[in-house]
């Protein structure tokens, strides 16, 4: 069964994880949101009442 044999896979996985560590990683972690709220902004919320019957 030619499927259990590792030797093309691993090469095509340890390829794949080495591309996506060079090239993709980097431009995940300097991606910013532009919308990221600040501690001041955001006030305190109110928790809402329960109003579920109890039966």
């Amino acid at each position: 069964m030619p499927q259990l044999n590792p030797s093309p896979w691993l090469n095509i996985l340890i390829f794949s994880w080495v591309v996506f560590l060079a090239l993709l990683l980097p431009k995940i972690l300097t991606h910013n949101f532009p919308y990221e709220p600040n501690p001041e902004s955001a006030g305190a919320l109110e928790p809402l009442p329960w109003i579920w019957p109890w039966h």
